[in-house]
């Protein structure tokens, strides 16, 4: 069995359905979602379809980023909602559009609010690793992070601390813009910067094998380095 996670998407649809033809996703695969499905990219529909179809499957952890939460927040508060859509709440909305109709929330599914809300946990832990959107707090245990902390906190190798577990902690949230996995001890991130002309990592946490797909199909692999 392979535990494998999986970078922020933000809305690249061709990136990650061609990311998990070619994994060559076997049926006892354990898949981990690291958050911020949505925005930027041109298909946020698209991807929580693929997630809710995904996650009916029994494989998959689907984590919460901090994409996720601006979108919830911005169905309940108008200041929020300016703020999303500046930091591409826009693209995601546009993605419920049609020629006719300019979409707005409420032309987004119930089943995409119900996965928002009901369908991502804040962090994710295994016997060897941590999973989470953004950070953690080293000296604290998961039940005891600070939500906005594992979110929304970005990761700075210099001041970064190994959780006092032992386990290595894999995470998104900070682009890594020149399209590879940032390796320190005690962590990695592999938000690679999907929705720009980087690529969509998806890491095989026990072997540190990695496979890349980017919006224009192309696919890259390669081996954790440090």
């Amino acid at each position: 069995m392979r535990t494998l996670a999986i970078g922020d998407i933000h809305g690249c649809l061709t990136a990650l359905d061609t990311l998990l033809g070619f994994i060559q996703l076997k049926s006892d695969d354990h898949l981990i979602f690291l958050g911020d499905y949505i925005d930027r990219g041109p298909d946020s529909k698209g991807v929580l379809d693929r997630m809710i179809q995904l996650r009916l499957t029994g494989q998959v952890v689907t984590l919460r980023g901090n994409h996720e939460l601006m979108m919830l927040g911005a169905n309940e508060h108008r200041a929020a909602l300016r703020s999303w859509l500046y930091c591409g709440g826009q693209e995601a909305l546009d993605s419920y559009s049609t020629f006719e109709h300019q979409a707005t929330l409420k032309d987004i599914p119930s089943a995409h609010w119900h996965f928002l809300r009901q369908g991502c946990l804040d962090w994710y832990e295994t016997d060897t690793h941590i999973f989470v959107h953004a950070n953690l707090h080293y000296d604290l245990p998961m039940e005891h992070q600070e939500t906005s902390y594992l979110q929304w906190e970005f990761l700075n190798p210099q001041m970064f601390k190994p959780h006092f577990s032992g386990k290595t902690m894999i995470c998104g949230h900070s682009e890594q813009r020149n399209g590879r996995p940032l390796v320190i001890p005690g962590a990695v991130g592999i938000d690679t910067y999907a929705y720009g002309d980087g690529w969509l990592t998806c890491l095989d946490v026990a072997t540190g094998e990695y496979w890349q797909t980017n919006e224009l199909g192309e696919t890259r692999m390669g081996t954790l380095e440090g």
